[in-house]
């Protein structure tokens, strides 16, 4: 089963919904931040990523900054302002970004289930970004980082989500980047037949947000002690896996190692064929695309070995087992700063353009991950190779909290 609960969420006014909701704090360095929270005093990102508003020279994890994040709550909450919700509720989350669409369940879910195994995790987390969101959590009293779930399809929970859609919405705007948020409240009948239909999944798995997962889990602990119920749970939106979209995570690698593109060009024909042109996006698994030199080439991957684990088939780790770590050299991707990430949204004219610039010497697109895979190595308590998913569009940060004390 899985525990689906309602929570008084603490929320913006509707008039200031748009000008309080930032995105994630975990998708924009801190000079990227305070350049979107520039002119907007009711940015939530003065909470999320608090350091925006101190001297340049304060580092992100400094005492001060988590001062500054509990001191910005506290004037949001006037200035906004934000309000607590009078009883317990749910909520549903419709995102929508061109012609994609798909729709949550927003609650709070259970922490044992999480470290029982029952909400299952694909990636590894890092000690430093759990520390950092810990403390985010124990100083403000607050989860203001929603985490991302999916589960299998249910006949239960669409049914209800399409009869709660049909009600006036809390919040329905367009962000600037034109991704459509649409928030409605769920309380009574409606609500307790989501909770009822949960119960009745066997499996929740995180899609995106394992750091404030691990998080809440390790708050618990301290906030936990003190009697705080609230603690036990940590909010996320829950989406069927028939609606999430998961978009490339493509590579780029500052230098070749040495070589020069030819070079590298021919070591790499050596070890799979690599062909000149084709689409900077690759069609289908087993094929990345590469930009060296100011030309694009369709490079197919090497078949997995045989009876290799689910994850050891996927084209990210392919491209890491054959080409990254082989003829470039990269070892481990999560420490070596030869390597950088572009997460989907931003495309192959992105990759083009840190090439181009001197700040990459050749950059991979990818295809993307499936869900199905996501699931697959969930279920088999697997890890997925760092930066194998990018879900989107994301969820916005402020427009809903969950207070942790009671």
């Amino acid at each position: 089963m899985s525990v689906l609960s309602p929570f008084r969420a603490l929320r913006p006014d509707p008039r200031a919904a748009p000008a309080v909701a930032s995105v994630p704090y975990d998708v924009v360095t801190t000079d990227e931040a305070r350049a979107l929270a520039a002119g907007n005093p009711l940015s939530f990102l003065r909470v999320t990523r608090a350091e925006i508003d101190l001297p340049p020279e304060t580092g992100p994890y400094d005492a001060a900054v988590y001062a500054q994040a509990v001191r910005n709550l506290e004037d949001l909450k006037r200035a906004a302002p934000l309000v607590l919700d009078d009883e317990p509720s749910l909520y549903l989350y419709r995102l929508r970004m061109g012609a994609h669409e798909q729709t949550g369940i927003c609650g709070t879910f259970s922490l044992d289930e999480y470290d029982r195994g029952l909400i299952k995790k694909h990636e590894k987390t890092r000690r430093d970004k759990e520390d950092d969101r810990t403390r985010h959590i124990v100083e403000l009293r607050a989860q203001t980082g929603i985490v991302f779930l999916t589960f299998a399809r249910s006949d239960a929970v669409s049914a209800v989500v399409s009869r709660a859609r049909r009600q006036a919405p809390l919040y329905d705007f367009a962000a600037p980047d034109d991704v459509a948020h649409t928030i409605w409240r769920v309380t009574g009948a409606d609500a307790q037949a989501l909770v009822d239909a949960f119960a009745a999944l066997p499996a929740l798995y995180i899609a995106d947000g394992h750091h404030r997962a691990a998080s809440a889990a390790r708050a618990r602990a301290e906030l936990g002690a003190r009697g705080d119920r609230a603690a036990s749970r940590f909010m996320a939106v829950a989406f069927p896996d028939c609606e999430v979209q998961i978009l490339a995570y493509n590579r780029v690698v500052k230098d070749l190692g040495g070589q020069t593109p030819q070079a590298f060009l021919d070591a790499l024909g050596r070890r799979m064929p690599v062909t000149a042109g084709g689409p900077a996006a690759p069609a289908r698994r087993s094929q990345a695309g590469m930009y060296l030199a100011g030309a694009w080439h369709t490079v197919t991957l090497p078949a997995p070995a045989a009876g290799a684990a689910r994850a050891d088939t996927l084209d990210v780790e392919l491209l890491h087992q054959h080409v990254l770590a082989p003829v470039l050299g990269i070892g481990d991707v999560r420490a070596d700063t030869r390597i950088d990430f572009v997460g989907g949204g931003r495309g192959t004219a992105e990759l083009e353009r840190l090439v181009k610039a001197g700040r990459a010497a050749v950059a991979f697109s990818m295809y993307p991950v499936g869900i199905g895979d996501l699931v697959a190595i969930a279920d088999a308590g697997g890890i997925m190779p760092p930066k194998s998913t990018w879900f989107e569009p994301k969820l916005r940060d402020g427009l809903l909290v969950h207070l942790v004390y009671s």
